[in-house]
């Protein structure tokens, strides 16, 4: 098979799907892969380095489309490629299509192969593709709060993790997911007393044995919410249906009540987000103000740092690349159950029910297409 590495245009997103690494092993199974030119260089890979590991690049994302039996991106296949990509091609990446609906229909129209790393799924339920971002963007997710609560930045001045004699700062995670998780290690981390509210009491459970003193494990309820979030100084979204829209769990109503110079970080703004007022930002323009409340919604947060993105990205996805390249789309899904859960849009079938819901499109079980 053609695999072919795409440059990201999504704004300020600096990571690439495969690392020259990646390409030598596509190589090593018989695969040929074409790169599209300085693809790499955000992350640190320029092109003699995928020459040097048996890549072909190629000057344009047309001929890659053009060529290619898979198109690999990190993000979703923006306006500008919907007329690229062909009948039966393979196009694996993060898709997010219940909260993009143009997309979702653009996808229909080409009658393309789209399996979606983030609704790719092991029997235990977790999702090893969606987790190494999602550990990247819940550390993140800590930082780019510090940071906002700085005074100069719009925040109301407070440190985080307190000095002796002055209280820390508080922090509400809602969600507790690996973007939760890695949320809280990094708050903790710093000294700030933190709530992880989840409505998964083995969960929470867990998260008891493991998370330091000065981290508090709630049943989530909208009457918690609604309690804590007049207390927090920070407010991280880490909720996450795969597949499906997020649930709006901080509404309009709650911000009223915060504290003005609060931050909100949404880490699930790529599936709509879970704050009522949140919008998708970028890396160049991040936050915004409602109501006195500092909102940080970007929708490509490990993009900020994609030297580490990167590597851990493709860590995680070429394993399952290398799979579907070897054997070809069906027989992959047909043998790996893991594969089969990550067919969002195929053949101009909308294969997944969370997409279907979001938009009350026809829902086909991938098993009739296989």
């Amino acid at each position: 098979m053609i695999v072919g590495i795409l440059k990201e245009i999504k704004a300020e997103e600096n990571r690439v799907c495969m690392t020259p690494a990646g390409g030598e092993v596509m190589k090593q199974n018989g695969h040929d892969v074409l790169v599209e030119t300085n693809a790499g260089v955000g992350s640190g890979f320029d092109d003699d380095a995928y020459r040097a590991a048996g890549a072909e690049i190629v000057d344009t994302p047309q001929e890659i489309f053009e060529r290619a039996g898979m198109v690999m991106h990190v993000k979703e296949p923006l306006p500008a490629e919907y007329d690229l990509i062909r009948k039966d091609q393979i196009v694996f990446t993060y898709l997010h299509l219940a909260a993009a609906e143009e997309l979702t229909h653009a996808l229909i129209k080409s009658r393309s192969i789209n399996i979606a790393y983030e609704t790719i799924q092991k029997p235990d339920g977790s999702l090893p593709l969606l987790t190494p971002m999602s550990e990247v963007a819940g550390r993140m997710a800590i930082q780019q709060g510090a940071k906002y609560l700085e005074m100069a930045q719009g925040g109301h001045g407070i440190l985080l993790g307190g000095v002796p004699g002055v209280d820390p700062g508080t922090v509400v995670i809602i969600g507790g997911g690996i973007v939760g998780i890695n949320a809280a290690k990094m708050a903790c981390g710093l000294g700030a007393k933190v709530y992880i509210l989840d409505m998964n009491l083995e969960r929470l459970r867990y998260l008891s044995d493991v998370m330091p003193s000065n981290c508090f494990l709630l049943m989530s309820k909208p009457t918690t919410v609604r309690r804590l979030v007049k207390e927090a100084d920070v407010v991280v979204g880490a909720v996450l249906i795969p597949g499906a829209k997020a649930p709006r769990l901080v509404t309009r109503k709650m911000l009223k009540t915060m504290k003005k110079g609060a931050v909100l970080v949404d880490v699930a703004i790529d599936q709509g987000g879970c704050f009522e007022t949140s919008k998708a930002t970028t890396h160049g323009e991040p936050i915004y103000t409602v109501d006195g409340v500092v909102h940080y919604c970007v929708a490509n947060m490990p993009g900020a740092v994609p030297k580490t993105s990167t590597l851990a990205l493709t860590n995680a996805t070429l394993p399952y690349a290398v799979e579907i390249a070897n054997k070809g789309w069906q027989q992959a899904m047909q043998e790996n159950p893991e594969i089969k859960a990550g067919a969002n849009v195929i053949k101009g079938k909308v294969t997944y029910q969370g997409v279907s819901d979001a938009f009350g499109l026809a829902y086909t079980p991938i098993d009739t297409l296989l």
